[in-house]
């Protein structure tokens, strides 16, 4: 298996499980929150999409699917296009409604951006310098996995709400 086919995987699995998680569930169901400042099913599965199309536009020099597409106005959202969630207060968190169908779209559409970018990486381009405001500089190998790492925990904690619907 080569770099960039572990990568793919590991980014098709969270697009997957994230599609289960959200499968069939209302509007309302999607902004439940298990206690008053606690992330809605919603919110995490539209924040692990914004940071995965952020930081992948970033490193691959394209433009976000969020504008690219028109996913910031689909969405509606009272946020700055460029709001990924990162930092956002309880009050923002509850104004993240959306449908299923949407944010499974948003989330596919981020997902093929993703892959075609991963289809032009080569193992060489895993040590490229792409943040040099950390120490030690953050290479393009290490951003890719902080993302699979930071989805995979949202979509876990999305999994873990759905839960608690039942």
């Amino acid at each position: 298996m080569t770099p960039t086919e572990l990568l793919k995987d590991a980014f098709t699995r969270i697009v997957e499980s994230a599609e289960v998680v959200v499968d069939g569930l209302s509007e309302d169901e999607l902004a439940i929150r298990p206690g008053p400042d606690a992330n809605s099913i919603g919110w995490l599965v539209w924040h692990l999409a914004r940071v995965q199309d952020d930081h992948v536009a970033d490193v691959a020099g394209v433009e976000q699917v969020w504008t690219s597409q028109g996913y910031a106005d689909r969405f509606g959202l009272p946020f700055d296009a460029a709001a990924t969630g990162y930092g956002q207060s309880s009050e923002a968190v509850a104004q993240v409604r959306t449908s299923a169908e949407l944010l499974t779209a948003y989330l596919r559409s981020v997902h093929d951006q993703t892959l075609t970018f991963l289809d032009k990486v080569t193992a060489e381009d895993l040590d490229r310098v792409v943040d040099s405001r950390w120490d030690p500089p953050v290479t393009l190998g290490v951003r890719l996995v902080s993302v699979v790492n930071d989805d995979s925990q949202h979509v876990g904690q999305a999994a873990y709400v759905r839960g608690l619907l039942a």
